[in-house]
């Protein structure tokens, strides 16, 4: 989209907003509807401050003071002596099982995935209570950088009991589709989040700085009956992955 049809679309916003609220947070708004419309994708350029200020009529200060709520809710990227950028904050809902293919195409992005290492070996002790298997089987470890339009947003490190799939090239860049082919899909999953600091080598592979903020996921991936076919570990960029819980009383 154009700076110029941006802009239309965010006067139309605005002049949607509600007047008694105070004008920044009436731009701020509308902005966010527009980028949450996808009339602007994510990575995507929006007008300088000053234009910004010009082609709506309004003051910098105003212009500042939403751009500057959209970046603390991780909407925007802004460097100074640089565009604002669109950031590529991605929803996840804990309320239902799917893959990060799946959730990647929800938010109108294309997935894809930067292969770090597939192998098969012998499970480590954490994998073995995780999975419920023995030091006597083997498992496909794999670990790649998962993307969303070719920018980098996690570290996945998935492991699987070979009863399941037996050979590393059986997996191209969605696990769950090769899971599905062997009628082997995960019906149900345990996850635990925490936090963590991110190392230098997380920082390498998600473009983000030693010690980065980072959510971490541990899932345990459940057959219908009960066997557990997947052990994952996923280490999200914290700015631009989002949990979304349902909570009813």
């Amino acid at each position: 989209m154009s700076d110029l049809s941006l802009i239309e679309r965010v006067s139309k916003e605005l002049a949607l907003t509600a007047p008694d609220v105070p004008l920044y947070k009436r731009l701020k708004s509308a902005i966010e509807a527009a980028i949450r419309s996808n009339a602007v994708k994510p990575g995507g350029l929006l007008p300088g401050e000053r234009a910004l200020a010009e082609s709506l009529s309004l003051s910098r200060v105003t212009v500042r003071k939403a751009l500057s709520l959209l970046e603390e809710e991780g909407l925007l990227n802004r460097r100074h002596g640089f565009r604002t950028e669109v950031g590529s904050r991605v929803e996840k809902s804990l309320s239902t099982l799917t893959s990060f293919s799946e959730d990647i195409r929800a938010r109108g992005m294309e997935p894809g995935c930067i292969w770090l290492s597939k192998q098969i070996s012998r499970p480590s002790p954490g994998e073995m209570m995780a999975l419920g298997i023995s030091a006597s089987a083997t498992v496909l470890r794999m670990r790649r950088v998962r993307t969303a339009d070719g920018l980098p947003i996690a570290v996945e490190s998935s492991t699987v009991p070979t009863r399941f799939i037996p050979s590393p090239d059986l997996v191209r860049d969605s696990l769950y589709e090769a899971l599905a082919a062997r009628s082997f899909m995960p019906q149900r999953a345990i996850q635990r989040m925490r936090s963590r600091a991110a190392s230098s080598e997380d920082a390498l592979h998600l473009n983000c700085e030693p010690g980065a903020p980072l959510l971490v996921t541990e899932r345990r991936c459940f057959l219908p009956d009960e066997q557990i076919v997947e052990y994952c570990e996923t280490r999200y960029k914290g700015e631009v992955y989002d949990f979304v819980f349902e909570l009813q009383r």
